[in-house]
């Protein structure tokens, strides 16, 4: 069940992806902010649909309790949001699709695991591929500005901003995933239900405080109706979260590199709804990523 639970997320997720970047507004100083309040806003409707439909009881200990997990997803996400308005200044590095190997890393030393080879190898596949396609990204948006003739920052390209973004994301998301899987599954602190209204209404409460930031410092009224992109994102994002709480706490040395490699399956929908072609280097890459989920699948059924 882990296996099909991480795969919807990486759907999810990974078509989320795409509206992000749809919703990003490179001229816009404020566009993180408007993609994370419309996230906030969306998990909040969510959660508390969900409480009332199952008859659930929100406790605010739960909150704090998972406060740490929700804080470093958060903030991840948020420092992800700023990275897309430089996307094409190719601040996005190999770094930034990283966190999954930091996850797993992190489970195999502090709780090791009898798993089959095939695990292994399904693992290392998939990160290394990965790293691959974002090595391959990044030569290509090189590329595309070199050829556009836009110049590009010193700063943006090899200095500070070059890398804090990225690294800061994969840090953060990489800790996020595994203090989950400590939450959720090694020392089950909390049941998935209560974990995903805790994140949930903590993304909520951060999304009404950057909508008062943006209307009484920015002096900026941001339109919630008129956000299509970004409201399809929140709800892809939504969805996503909803499937992943249940694939971490399930199995979550398993589920942490398939879903981390969500990335691809945004690559094989811009090749089919934005016409994105891609190269030959990012077939096979994609190609060796779905054989390594393949791989973690036959493994969970043996």
């Amino acid at each position: 069940m882990w296996f099909l639970l991480a795969m919807l997320t990486w759907v999810f997720w990974g078509a989320a992806n795409l509206f992000y970047k749809k919703g990003s507004d490179p001229s816009d100083k404020n566009s993180h902010a408007k993609i994370t309040i419309m996230v906030g806003i969306v998990m909040g409707i969510h959660a508390t649909i969900y409480m009332l439909v199952k008859g659930l009881h929100f406790h605010v200990e739960d909150m704090i309790t998972y406060l740490p997990v929700s804080a470093l997803y958060i903030s991840s996400m948020i420092f992800g949001y700023v990275a897309l308005r430089y996307l094409e200044l190719s601040i996005v590095s190999p770094l930034q699709n990283s966190s999954g190997a930091i996850t797993v890393i992190l489970l195999y030393i502090f709780y090791p695991s009898d798993n089959s080879w095939m695990h292994y190898v399904g693992t290392a596949v998939i990160l290394i591929g990965i790293i691959l396609i974002a090595v391959i990204e990044k030569k290509q948006d090189d590329l595309l500005i070199k050829q556009q003739g836009i110049k590009v920052d010193r700063k943006y390209k090899y200095g500070f901003f070059a890398l804090i973004f990225p690294l800061l994301y994969a840090l953060l998301d990489g800790l996020g995933t595994f203090a989950d899987s400590v939450v959720l599954e090694k020392e089950k602190l909390l049941a998935e239900d209560p974990a995903l209204l805790a994140y949930e209404y903590t993304f909520f409460i951060v999304a009404v405080v950057y909508w008062l930031y943006l209307y009484f410092f920015k002096k900026e009224t941001m339109n919630i109706f008129k956000q299509k992109d970004r409201t399809i994102a929140a709800l892809l994002e939504t969805a996503g979260q909803f499937f992943y709480i249940y694939a971490i706490a399930a199995y979550s040395i398993g589920a942490a590199p398939i879903i981390a490699s969500y990335c691809v399956f945004s690559i094989i929908l811009s090749r089919i709804f934005l016409k994105e072609k891609l190269s030959s280097k990012q077939y096979l890459v994609v190609t060796i990523i779905i054989l390594g989920i393949i791989l973690l699948g036959i493994a969970d059924e043996l």
